[in-house]
C-alpha cells in the first residue's frame, strides 16, 4: 500500500507505505520519519522488530520473508532502490533507474524492480539485472504481483493500459509464459498463491474477482463482489494454504471466498411446485446472453468483514496467529484491524483488535467488538556484507553494472556468491528488539 503522493486519501498523514512480508508473519511501515518492521505472531500486541530513522520518507519497504534483508526506496530519491542488510546496519547496494520506482517485489530468487513502463528482474543472490523488460503499457499504479515459490516463480504485470490482459512471465527461464485475457476493462490487483499455480485478477470495474491457474491460464473461479456498484479494488490476497482469497476495497466491506469446488449432486427428478420451477430456470440459461449465463454461476462471498472505515486504502492479509485463522488489514487511517475468520462456517468476522502503526500502544480498553456497526555506491554481495557488517567504498577497479535502460548499480564479488544462502536462519536471522 503506497500512499505517496496521495495525501488526500490518508487518516494519517505520517504514513507513506505499508505492506505485509511474503508469509505475512511481519509488516513493513514506511513514514515521514522512517520505516518499521512489526511480529504478526499475537494477536493482542503488535511487537516492534526494528525501526530505522536514517532515512527519511519512506514509500516503499520490502521485506525478504523473516530475514534481515530489506529493499527501500525513499521519496528524497524516488528513482534509487536500496537494498540493506538492517541488522548489520549496512547497505549492501543501490540501484538508480530511468525513471521513478513504482514497486519492488521479492523472493529467495529474484527481486523485480517495477517502474511506468519498465520491469528490471534482478538476481537476489547477487543484485546483478538479468534482464529488463521494455516498453510495457503504461502502468502508473506500478501494479504487478511476484509468485514466492521457487520452483513456479512467475511475474505477472499488465499488458494493455485499456483492457484487462494480464502477461506472465517466467523469471527463472527469462521468458514470456502465457497472455490470461482476464477482464474487459484495466486491471487494478493481481496476487499469485503461495504455490505459484494460481493467480488472481480483478479490474478497475471492481465486480468480478478471477482466479486462474499458471502458467495455462485456465480460469478456475470466478467470484461475485457484487453488483449495485463498482468499485476501487485495493487489495487481493490468499491465504497460505491458498484455500481462501479476499479482496478489499476503497467501500467498507472486506470480502472473502473459498477456493473449493462444489460436487455435483446426482440430479432427482423434483417433486413440488418450486423443485420444478428451480429446473426449469437452470435450463433456461443455455438459452440467456452469456453475461447472465456468467452471473448464474459465480460465487458468493463465504464470509465478509465490515470495516469501521470507508474511502480509505488498504491492504489485507490472511494469516494464521496463535494458531486461528485471522484477515488483516492495514489501512490509510494508520490502524492495523485484526478479524478472526471461521474456516467453517464464514459469514461476518469478528474484529478482534486495531494497532496503530506507529507502534505507539493502545489503552487496555481498545479491544473493539465486532465492527457491524546520482552515482550509486559499489556494492559488496549479500553474504560480504553479513560476514564483515561494513561499507565497502567505490574503488577504481571495481566498475558499476549499467544498463542500457538505465539501471546503473553495483559489482558482485563473485567468489563470496557461493557462500549466500537465503533460505537459512543463520544467513537471514529473525530480529526482535529487546529491552532488558
Amino acid at each position: 500500500m503506497n500512499l505517496a503522493g496521495q495525501s488526500g486519501d490518508a487518516g494519517s498523514g505520517h504514513l507513506l507505505f505499508a505492506n505485509f512480508n511474503q508469509d505475512n508473519t511481519s509488516l513493513a511501515v514506511g513514514s515521514k520519519s522512517g520505516y518499521k518492521f512489526f511480529s504478526l505472531s499475537s494477536v493482542d500486541k503488535l511487537e516492534q522488530i526494528y525501526e530505522c530513522t536514517d532515512t527519511e520518507d519512506v514509500c516503499i519497504v520490502e521485506r525478504l520473508f523473516s530475514s534481515s534483508l530489506v529493499a527501500i526506496v525513499s521519496l528524497k530519491a524516488p528513482r534509487k532502490l536500496k537494498v540493506c542488510h538492517f541488522k548489520k546496519g549496512t547497505e549492501i547496494c543501490n540501484y538508480s533507474y530511468s525513471n521513478t520506482i513504482l514497486a519492488v517485489k521479492l523472493n529467495r530468487q529474484r527481486l523485480i524492480v517495477c517502474l511506468e513502463e519498465s520491469l528490471y528482474i534482478h538476481n537476489i543472490r547477487d543484485m546483478k539485472v538479468l534482464h529488463t523488460i521494455r516498453e510495457t503499457p503504461p502502468n502508473p499504479a506500478g501494479l504487478c504481483a511476484l509468485s514466492i515459490n521457487n520452483d513456479n516463480c512467475y511475474l505477472a504485470y499488465p499488458g494493455s493500459a485499456t483492457i484487462g490482459e494480464v502477461q506472465v512471465f517466467d523469471t527463472i527461464n527469462l521468458r514470456a509464459a502465457n497472455m490470461i485475457p482476464a477482464h474487459d476493462s484495466p486491471l487494478a490487483a493481481l496476487a499469485f498463491d503461495a504455490s505459484g499455480t494460481k493467480l488472481a485478477t480483478a479490474s478497475e470495474k471492481g465486480t468480478v474477482i478471477r482466479v486462474f491457474s499458471i502458467p495455462e491460464g485456465q480460469k478456475l473461479f470466478e467470484f461475485r463482489r457484487g453488483v449495485k456498484r463498482c468499485v476501487s479494488i485495493c487489495s487481493l490476497a490468499f491465504s497460505m494454504d491458498g484455500m481462501f482469497l479476499s479482496a478489499s476495497s476503497n467501500t467498507e466491506t472486506v470480502h472473502i471466498f473459498k477456493l473449493e469446488t462444489v460436487k455435483e449432486k446426482p440430479q432427482e427428478e423434483p417433486t413440488t411446485w418450486t423443485g420444478y420451477f428451480g429446473k426449469v430456470l437452470m435450463a433456461s440459461t443455455s438459452y440467456l446472453p452469456s453475461q447472465v449465463t456468467e452471473m448464474f454461476n459465480q460465487g458468493r462471498a463465504f464470509a465478509t468483514v465490515r470495516l469501521p472505515f470507508c474511502g480509505h486504502k488498504n491492504i489485507c492479509a490472511l494469516a494464521t496467529i496463535q494458531k486461528i485463522p485471522r484477515l488483516l488489514v492495514g489501512a490509510a487511517d494508520g490502524y492495523l484491524y485484526m478479524y478472526n475468520l471461521d474456516p467453517q462456517e464464514g459469514g461476518e468476522c469478528t474484529l478482534m483488535k486495531q494497532h496503530k502503526l506507529d507502534g505507539s500502544m493502545e489503552p487496555a480498553n481498545e479491544i473493539l467488538e465486532s465492527a457491524s456497526h546520482d552515482r550509486p555506491l559499489v556494492a559488496q554481495t549479500y553474504s560480504a556484507a553479513v560476514t564483515k557488517g561494513t561499507y565497502v567504498p567505490s574503488s577504481p577497479t571495481r566498475h558499476a553494472y549499467t544498463d542500457d535502460l538505465g539501471a546503473v548499480g553495483g559489482t558482485c564479488l563473485e567468489d563470496e556468491t557461493s557462500s549466500l544462502r537465503l533460505d537459512e536462519d543463520s544467513e537471514h536471522p529473525p530480529m526482535i528488539l529487546r529491552t532488558d
